[in-house]
């Protein structure tokens, strides 16, 4: 009988796309997979290390699954990802459960691993982020509905001041656009109708592999592939957006009209601190340029309030900037201080309760421009893509919500649904980041 393997994904979408990875390559070695840690004899962690509070998750659910090496059947405990790439020394150490350590570049060599520790080994793999090849990895899709992500390049040379990704995922490397393309094919013969495009910075897609930006290119060819009905953009930086592709976002109907923009901050001189090549000015263009050409486009970012040196006036120049541009979606962090960062030994260090208190100022008024952007969606009709069933009937996201980040649009049918249909659904009420609706009954497709 094969061994019951459970795997454990913490983190960024990227980070789920690698545990599929390490999931198909555990199946070709005539393992099973559970969702069951406590009927699982190997369990593994694909564990997050970008700031503290990740830390600490990964942290914990180690520890928590430890336990299932006496509460349960569990022979064999590993950690793989960041956190197991940056602190691989001290988990094999500070945490003798654990078997084996598997850095960010060797996550493919997993079920090798497993059958080293169950031949008695010890096993610590780390150090080869720039050498795996990311071009064709086959995944074994776990999630459940018809979405799912598409990793199109990994690691990143941004080299912003806070971040330590670049040290534990390597430098920027674009997949090749074949390989690209027939993952996404063998999606949608599986069912998948929702592609959403993932790297640590999609707009830079191509420049080191065909000295060119190919992001246009590739999205124009995605749309070609029958099945897929929409396309989501996720992590696009500033600072590369051309009118090229501003252009094949407005007149592609299959590429949603969603755009994540990780932006940071809008005061000069903190973008200066934290490495960042954008100016306020720049974004405002940007924003102001996405608006003009494209009337319904739905705009997240993300921000970090309390950088080492934000001054009052820095601060309230940010909150100025959210109240100006009304961001649809938005969400922020507390500078989380990183050793190995530039940022770590920066004079003038923000307290802890400062950072909070800025954070939740932003994010009340962001609830505020939220709800009433929700309300003005009333009586609007949505296609939305049917995810589950909720309490009181079914729920689902319009092309306005990314998955795990966005809000729900809930409505009731007296028709059987399943999770992949598309329904139209007519908007009755909103709250802060949901929508509650009605079923039109004209066919799902």
């Amino acid at each position: 009988m094969s061994l019951k393997v459970a795997v454990v994904s913490l983190g960024c979408s990227k980070n789920l796309v690698d545990s599929e990875v390490m999931m198909k390559s555990i199946l070709n070695n005539e393992y099973e997979i559970t969702n069951s840690a406590e009927i699982a004899e190997i369990i593994i962690i694909n564990t997050c290390g970008f700031i503290e509070s990740a830390k600490q998750e990964s942290i914990d659910t180690i520890l928590e699954m430890s336990d299932y090496k006496k509460s349960g059947k569990c022979k064999v405990l590993i950690a793989t990802g960041c956190l197991a790439e940056r602190y691989k020394d001290e988990l094999i150490k500070e945490l003798p459960e654990l078997d084996a350590v598997i850095g960010t570049g060797d996550y493919k060599n997993v079920a090798e691993v497993i059958n080293q520790v169950l031949q008695g080994e010890k096993v610590v793999l780390y150090g080869h982020q720039e050498i795996i090849d990311i071009d064709s990895l086959p995944r074994h899709i776990s999630s459940f509905g018809a979405s799912s992500y598409l990793k199109i390049a990994e690691g990143c040379d941004n080299r912003c001041s806070y971040c330590i990704i670049p040290t534990l995922r390597g430098k920027y490397r674009s997949r090749r656009m074949s390989d690209i393309l027939e993952e996404a094919k063998e999606l949608s013969k599986n069912g998948i109708k929702e592609v959403n495009i993932i790297a640590q910075d999609i707009t830079r897609y191509g420049i080191d592999l065909y000295k060119s930006f190919k992001l246009s290119e590739l999205l124009i060819k995605l749309t070609e592939i029958d099945g897929i009905e929409w396309i989501r953009l996720l992590y696009s930086y500033p600072d590369e957006f051309d009118d090229e592709l501003i252009e094949v976002i407005a007149r592609e109907d299959k590429i949603c009209k969603y755009l994540d923009i990780p932006i940071q901050h809008s005061s000069n001189s903190i973008l200066k601190k934290m490495g960042r090549r954008s100016s306020r000015e720049k974004i405002i263009q940007l924003i102001e340029k996405l608006r003009k050409r494209i009337p319904d486009i739905v705009l997240r970012t993300t921000l970090i309030v309390g950088f080492p040196g934000e001054t009052e006036k820095d601060f309230s120049e940010l909150y100025d900037f959210v109240a100006k541009m009304k961001f649809n979606r938005l969400g922020v962090f507390a500078y989380s201080r990183e050793e190995d960062t530039p940022a770590y030994d920066m004079p003038n260090q923000i307290e802890e309760s400062i950072k909070q208190e800025r954070l939740e100022k932003i994010m009340l008024l962001q609830k505020d421009i939220s709800e009433k952007y929700n309300k003005s969606l009333v009586g609007q009709t949505l296609k939305v893509l049917v995810e589950g069933a909720s309490d009181n009937g079914h729920f689902g996201r319009s092309f306005m919500d990314a998955p795990e980040i966005d809000g729900k649009v809930y409505f009731k049918s007296d028709k059987n649904i399943i999770p992949g249909d598309f329904c139209h659904i007519i908007i009755k009420r909103a709250y802060e980041y949901d929508l509650v609706g009605e079923r039109m009954y004209e066919p799902c497709k």
